[in-house]
């Protein structure tokens, strides 16, 4: 039984484990969808629910807060004007861990972890064909 046991380990110090959270948090927050194992993606998922939840109120401390974490201050800028805004009305639950199988060289369990709701993505090619649609029509 694992009574009294907070968190997964990794088989990790305690730096390399925090190092690697941070950057996988970060990812998450910067492609919105990740592919890892399910013992990460299980740690990284407390992590990232924690912050989109302070990021709901966008004030100076959780801004602090949460950039203690993430060192790119363009993903914090995400975080709080994308990603907060859309979970605002939804009390928790904001990734979801989707199962892909196991992987080849040691059999771990692979699983794609990603956000329940995604932002909205200007489409290049769509805005190329609507401009030359109009100038044609001009």
């Amino acid at each position: 039984m694992k009574h009294r046991i907070g968190f997964n380990a990794l088989s990790r110090k305690s730096s390399s484990r925090k190092a690697l959270k941070r950057n996988m948090v970060t990812s998450l927050f910067r492609y919105e969808r990740i592919e890892t194992t399910k013992a990460k993606a299980l740690e990284v998922r407390k992590m990232a629910e924690k912050m989109i939840t302070r990021a709901k109120v966008d004030n100076v401390h959780n801004r602090r807060i949460v950039a203690a974490d993430l060192y790119d201050e363009a993903i914090v800028a995400k975080l709080f004007k994308e990603i907060a805004p859309m979970f605002q009305d939804r009390k928790g639950g904001y990734t979801r861990i989707l199962k892909t199988g196991y992987r080849l060289g040691d059999a771990a369990e692979m699983v794609i972890l990603e956000l329940v709701e995604k932002t909205e993505k200007k489409d290049a090619k769509a805005d190329k064909k609507a401009s030359k649609k109009d100038k044609k029509e001009a």
